[in-house]
């Protein structure tokens, strides 16, 4: 078991700690305002590494503008719509002047849209809710990464030659998933009954994990190790929300099917 034991580097615990203490600062002062400013700078340094993954360079300023003008429409509007408008602006574009690449899109989809559920569940089911999301998300990824390290042999995601992700196995996602239902389902209960909460709970931790994995392939794909380097020790804003992007739209859908 020891030689699986690795100090934590210290800009990682640093870096760690400050976002602790931000995002406890965060729901003590919570306000719609706040979020969206907090948010909307972490959307944005987002949409330049997606940007940067998708197409191997950096974005115009033409594309920040789209992207800004986007989340200023999710504040006034409370709605998705600035997002599709933009991309049928430039699937229009696109297609009349056979100009550019299907990839410039796909910044618009993800993170965008996943950012914008973001604050669309803290808008609809309060803070409680973006609280209890915080919980699964880190307690699956917490969990799976120490689970993996003194129980997994099995990688999650295999192929013969390549792994999307070589350090996320089988077993540390099911001690991540188990630990995350039983504790996220008591956190639950301020936002909706037992019963829902442990369902909506254990889908949303394995969602999550999927969100981490896409991610780890866009990287792949892209042939880097971080999708940025604004966190020390962390990588980039993708690395640190991508369990929240996938796991943000699904608690938020399933939170839509209970109240019908």
């Amino acid at each position: 078991m020891s030689k699986n034991l690795k100090f934590i580097e210290p800009a990682r615990l640093y870096t760690a700690l400050i976002m602790l203490i931000a995002i406890v600062l965060i729901i003590l002062f919570h306000h719609p305002l706040l979020l969206w400013i907090v948010l909307g700078v972490a959307f944005v340094i987002g949409f330049y590494e997606a940007y940067k993954l998708y197409n191997k360079t950096t974005p115009s300023t033409l594309f920040l503008f789209f992207a800004i003008l986007i989340w200023l429409s999710l504040y006034f509007l409370e709605s998705p719509i600035g997002v599709f408008v933009v991309l049928v602006f430039l699937g229009a574009y696109q297609s009349y002047t056979k100009k550019g690449e299907i990839e410039q899109m796909l910044p618009f989809i993800y993170p965008t849209i996943p950012f914008i559920f973001l604050y669309l569940l803290y808008l609809d089911d309060s803070i409680n809710a973006i609280i209890w999301l915080i919980v699964i998300v880190g307690l699956t990824d917490s969990f799976a990464y120490f689970g993996g390290k003194f129980l997994g042999s099995k990688l999650f995601a295999n192929s013969t030659f390549c792994p999307t992700s070589p350090n996320k196995t089988k077993e540390g996602v099911l001690v991540g998933v188990g630990i995350a239902t039983l504790i996220g389902s008591l956190v639950g209960l301020g936002v909706c009954g037992f019963f829902a909460s442990l369902v909506l709970t254990l889908i949303t931790s394995l969602v999550s994990v999927f969100g981490d994995l896409y991610e780890s392939y866009l990287k792949r794909q892209a042939g880097v190790k971080d999708s940025g380097s604004i966190l020390p020790g962390h990588g980039g804003i993708l690395d640190r929300l991508d369990g929240y992007f996938f796991a943000a739209i699904v608690l938020y859908a399933l939170l839509r099917v209970l109240q019908l």
